[in-house]
């Protein structure tokens, strides 16, 4: 059901005709680039924490990794991820398949500054064998982000 619902969000927005349903899982970064064809730090991981008792999405590059201290000055409180087991009742998806697409009221939906390097990318489209190919505007746009943040850190490599 989660699928169906992310891809008639996306149809809202012109956008349903780039979602990708592949034969194999694409539930990690890893496998959801190697599923899309491209590398993994275009897939547009979403992340999903708690701040305030309600889900906050994070979506981010794939080789990007939250800063705590970031994120604490960010939101005010110290980054705890919302468990594996709550994820699907708070935010409308299940892991391995969670993007910002039809995600349940409340749910804030920020986008990390990681992606904005890339011409396209893959953030996953409601379950865990689909992504979708957007640019990062198509992918503000969509997602109808809070705002663009900078809450993640890059390996030294890609900096």
């Amino acid at each position: 059901m989660s699928f169906e619902a992310a891809k008639a969000h996306l149809e809202q927005y012109g956008l349903a005709d780039r979602v990708i349903v592949f034969d194999q899982s694409s539930a990690t970064v890893a496998m959801a680039a190697q599923a899309a064809g491209t590398s993994e730090a275009e897939i547009a991981k979403t992340l999903s924490f708690l701040v305030d008792d309600a889900a906050v999405l994070i979506v981010a590059a794939g080789d990007a990794k939250v800063n705590s201290s970031k994120f604490k000055a960010k939101f005010h409180i110290k980054a705890k991820m919302v468990p594996a087991d709550r994820v699907e009742e708070l935010v409308g998806h299940a892991p391995g398949g969670v993007c910002p697409f039809a995600v349940r009221i409340g749910v804030a939906v920020y986008l990390d500054e990681s992606l904005r390097r890339f011409e396209y990318v893959y953030p996953a489209c409601g379950s865990s064998n689909s992504a979708v190919r957007l640019t990062p505007a198509e992918l503000e746009r969509a997602s109808g982000c809070v705002e663009w943040v900078g809450v993640c850190k890059l390996p030294e490599m890609a900096q």
